[in-house]
Parts: structure tokens; C-alpha cells; sequence
């Protein structure tokens, strides 16, 4: 059983560099490395130059956008399971491939292990560990930084749809799991860091996601769109209330605050 970790990169030469680095620091060398370029001009080319004796395949050519670039690392890809690891996102350590390569029997289509997303000032450890469901595809999705697909899975469903700018391995998983019935198992081990700069996770790109995947629905599953707007409208109100908690519960406490340290100055009753 051999992996294939793919990188997808255009013009993000220091993230490219970090990337390239946590590959080919692993201590465990059991797998075969790609690195998939849209004609970068930022100085990209010349990292993975540098490398190149250690990079198993790369190609450096203009493409359609990420989901295209991304069909090409699977179409030369040799491993049993891709990783597809992208310009900016690393490994978690130095073991994270030795540790992966213990759980994967071969039994399942997809493994899913842990990610840590990269805020700008603190970290936050995400785990996989609930039960996946229909609903669980209704606001979430695995972290494709953290996940094994078999090579064989995209040939038996399909490749990544490279119509859509944003969710196209959100549709995937859910189609794989959904409707095709993919095996599935999660990995209680960190695999890597998740660079939350991309444009998934940028708000300005909210709208367009939330309208790709209402596309998805509206193909794959048109039976359940009313449910899926229905616990998209939920969620969207439990977050609201958290934060207005949140914001209340913070006023009082400093309004406790105040009063406390006042309550320190008043006279004492005299016994």
C-alpha cells in the first residue's frame, strides 16, 4: 500500500516552500510526492527546481483553476491513496506519515484523521470523531489536508467537478459517502496544519460557497434541499444566540467586576 501526497500551487512560493519542506522532512519515505504548478511566475518554479531530485513527478503549466489541477495530480498519480496536501498546508510533524500508515489496512475508500487550523493568533485542534451523516455534509466537511482517498474511488464515482470554484471536494465526500455508500474511517491522529487563508475559508467568498453548494443539492439530493436550508437556517440561529450569550455574559462579568471592587470601598457595618 503506497500514498501519494499532492501539491496544487500557483504563485505562493513561501507557502509552496513550507509545504515542500514538511514532505520532505518525513521520516518515513514510503510514499510517492507531485507537485502540480499553474505556471507560476513568482519564483515557485525555482522551489520545486531546487527539489526536484526528491519530487516524484511535477509538471508547471497553465490550468483551469484548483479542481483541474488537482485531476491532474490523481491521473498521475501511482499510489493506492492520495493526500492532497496544497501550496501553504503541512505536514503536522515529521511523523505524521508514519503514523497515518499504521491505520490504513487497505479496508476502506476513505481515512480521515485530525487537523489543526491556523488562526491568526491561537491554533484550534479539529477532530472528526462525530458519526458521519447526511446532516454532517449539510454544514461540514472532512479537512482534505487530513484525508486518504483511494486512487480508485475518483475512477468509480468521479474526478473532481471543475465547474465549481469552491466545494467540489465537499461534493465529492458527500457524494461518495451519501449516495455511493464509500467506506469510510476515521484516524485519532493529527495529520496536519491547516493554512486558513485559502479561499474556502475567506468571508468574502461566503456567498459564492453557500450558492455552489445549494447547486449540489439541487442535483445530487433535490428531495432534501428544503431540510438542508431548513438546518443551514438553524445552525446560522445557534451561532447567533452563542454570540449574543457570549457578548452579554462578557458585559456581566465586568459589570461583577465593578461592583465587586466597589463593594470593597463601601463603609463597613459596625457589630
Amino acid at each position: 500500500m503506497k500514498i501519494s501526497i499532492i501539491t496544487v500551487n500557483y504563485n505562493d512560493k513561501v507557502g509552496l516552500e513550507r509545504t515542500v519542506n514538511s514532505v520532505l522532512s518525513q521520516n518515513n519515505k514510503n510514499f510517492e510526492y507531485l507537485v502540480i504548478d499553474g505556471n507560476s511566475n513568482d519564483g515557485s518554479v525555482e522551489v520545486i527546481e531546487k527539489n526536484k531530485d526528491k519530487i516524484d513527478f511535477w509538471v508547471s503549466e497553465k490550468d483551469s483553476g484548483i479542481y483541474n489541477a488537482m485531476n491532474k495530480g490523481i491521473r498521475a498519480a501511482k499510489g493506492d491513496y492520495l493526500l492532497f496536501l496544497n501550496s501553504g498546508d503541512w505536514l503536522y510533524d515529521d511523523n505524521a506519515i508514519s503514523n497515518v500508515e499504521q491505520l490504513i489496512d487497505g479496508s476502506k475508500d476513505i481515512y480521515y484523521g485530525n487537523a489543526i487550523f491556523k488562526f491568526d493568533k491561537k491554533d484550534k485542534i479539529v477532530k472528526y470523531d462525530q458519526p458521519i451523516s447526511f446532516e454532517f455534509f449539510t454544514y461540514g466537511n472532512f479537512c482534505h489536508q487530513a484525508t486518504f482517498i483511494k486512487k480508485s474511488l475518483f475512477f468509480d464515482i468521479s474526478f473532481y467537478n471543475e465547474k465549481r470554484k469552491i466545494v467540489s471536494d465537499w461534493e465529492f465526500f458527500a457524494v461518495a459517502i451519501c449516495l455511493k455508500s464509500a467506506s469510510h474511517q476515521y484516524m485519532d491522529v493529527i495529520v496536519a496544519n491547516y493554512d486558513l487563508t485559502g479561499i474556502s475559508s475567506r468571508p468574502e467568498f461566503e456567498e459564492l460557497k453557500m450558492k455552489e453548494r445549494n447547486d449540489v443539492f439541487q442535483e445530487y439530493f433535490p428531495m432534501f434541499i428544503n431540510d438542508y436550508k431548513n438546518i443551514n437556517e438553524l445552525n446560522s440561529k445557534r451561532i447567533q444566540n452563542v454570540l449574543h450569550i457570549k457578548k452579554f455574559s462578557f458585559a456581566w462579568t465586568i459589570f461583577k467586576g465593578i461592583l465587586n471592587l466597589f463593594m470593597l470601598f463601601l463603609p463597613k457595618e459596625k457589630k
